[in-house]
């Protein structure tokens, strides 16, 4: 079974900085991609930033120059420092996991989606 948690989350004023923290563990192969997503009352959930198992990030043009993700592959872990937060950073972030259960899935893209339970962000004074 495979178990994604995210911690970090809190109230933080405007400009100010917070970071979160994911780590996966239960019995796998590997992670292709990880990243960190977000949603707000009545809408999708959108992408952040996720990076691959090379360390390569992709950022959501809203999270560009402000946010920084990481990955630790030996750890399973990943963290997102959020600096410059404003008004409209707050939601609840998750944090997913694409996990492969063999060595031909891993290398074939092959993998299941596993999200955490969610964090809540909210940026007010």
């Amino acid at each position: 079974q495979v178990k994604v948690v995210e911690s970090g989350g809190g109230l933080v004023q405007p400009g100010g900085s917070l970071t979160l923290s994911c780590v996966v563990s239960g019995s796998f192969f590997g992670i292709v991609d990880m990243g960190w997503f977000r949603q707000t009352p009545g809408n999708e959930r959108e992408l952040v930033a996720s990076v691959n198992e090379r360390g390569r990030p992709k950022y959501a043009d809203s999270a560009k120059g402000r946010f920084t993700i990481a990955r630790d592959n030996a750890k399973n872990s990943l963290s997102l420092q959020m600096d410059s937060l404003k008004p409209e950073d707050t939601a609840v972030y998750y944090c997913k996991a694409e996990v492969s259960w063999d060595y031909r899935d891993h290398v074939g893209n092959v993998w299941s989606d596993y999200w955490g339970q969610g964090t809540q962000v909210t940026v007010s004074s």
